[in-house]
């Protein structure tokens, strides 16, 4: 019986309050985060955690003290495990024995325990798989380089192939439109409503060194209106999470709140690129942006839930699987070859020339 690894990716989250410094210590330390030679990489590391910390602590204190991260992605791995219990060898002549697993960039487990995890089951294949619909260097590229380095060093050398992205992919915007379409139903008889797709921000630098995230937001922003049919929805993309002194992309997700204020328009905010219930959700629209609204005069203040283990986005991670398996490679995306325009280089292939350079053997 073949035995085939499929390991989820997604950021982590401390899990408990001391773990929050040490989080943000491998959050910044990153090259994909901070470009700086590694030296003077480490020593800001250390100072933008230690500054940091307290701040981040007051966070996921107000959402138990840690991040329900890991937890939300364990149910999605549970129940992609089930939908691919039927993944069958490559001649598809016989059910292979599928594995799934967890790697967390910055928390445990991360890349060096799980690849030491896969290893001792001793696939035949591995597909990588993360949670980040939209591909950016700073999220998919950091974790599946990370993973690359962990599994070399684990001895892991067996056929690898990867997903990079999937913003447009059917059942992942279908899902997508199902929770959209059911808060705007909910919703109805309000006067007037705006809804806003609110994504992580990044810096202006990493996306005009070519990084794809922020085209593939408005793509995916875009695959959701016209899956809802509402020709005449009044949407906007904008960016969360905006912190430092460097100029972020825009508009930022505050910013819209004010102008829907000023407006007097109601609005539906969806997380669409986060997959999963986190700090970012639960604190920084739940409370934060709340709270923003409610000074600002905005009408209705309703948030959309991420896709989390909705049936429709766990049958797209199962598709997307099977996808990269028949294959025979890695892929750049769901469609199968270049998903982004030639002048993005900082997307999967454009990284690496071949697509080749994020998988494995």
């Amino acid at each position: 019986m073949r035995k085939i690894a499929v390991v989820l990716f997604n950021l982590g989250g401390p899990d408990r309050p001391d773990a929050v410094k040490p989080f943000l210590f491998n959050l910044f330390n990153d090259e994909a985060m901070i470009g700086a030679p590694g030296p003077v990489r480490w020593l800001l590391a250390q100072l933008i955690s230690y500054r940091r910390a307290p701040v981040a602590r007051e966070i996921y204190a107000r959402i138990g003290g840690r991040s329900p991260l890991l937890e939300r992605t364990m149910v999605q791995k549970e129940a992609l495990a089930a939908a691919l219990s039927d993944l069958g060898d490559e001649r598809g002549d016989e059910r292979g024995d599928v594995r799934l697993f967890v790697s967390m960039r910055y928390w445990h487990p991360m890349s060096d325990e799980v690849a030491q995890a896969v290893t001792a089951y001793g696939p035949d294949e591995v597909v990588l798989l993360p949670l980040y619909p939209q591909f950016s260097k700073t999220t998919t590229g950091s974790s599946l380089d990370d993973w690359r380095r962990a599994a070399g060093a684990a001895g892991l050398r067996v056929p690898t192939r990867a997903i990079c992205c999937y913003p447009t992919a059917p059942g992942y915007i279908r899902a997508q439109a199902g929770l959209v379409g059911d808060a705007l139903k909910g919703a109805k008889g309000t006067a007037g409503l705006r809804v806003l797709f609110s994504a992580h921000g990044l810096p202006k630098r990493i996306i005009a060194a070519g990084d794809p995230y922020q085209a593939q937001i408005e793509r995916t922003a875009g695959a959701v209106v016209d899956e809802l049919g509402m020709a005449d929805l009044d949407w906007v993309v904008c960016y969360q999470s905006r912190v430092g002194p460097l100029e972020w992309i825009g508009p930022g997700t505050d910013e819209e709140i004010v102008r829907a204020g000023a407006d007097k328009v109601g609005v539906v905010v969806v997380p669409i690129a986060f997959v999963s219930e986190h700090s970012e959700t639960l604190v920084e629209l739940d409370i934060d942006y709340r709270r923003l609204a409610d000074e600002h005069g905005v009408p209705a203040y309703i948030r959309v839930p991420t896709v989390g283990a909705d049936p429709v986005f766990i049958e797209a991670l199962a598709d997307l699987v099977r996808h990269v398996r028949r294959q025979g490679a890695p892929v750049c995306s769901h469609a199968g070859g270049r998903f982004c325009p030639a002048e993005l280089t900082g997307c999967a292939l454009g990284r690496s020339g071949t697509g080749q350079g994020f998988g494995g053997p």
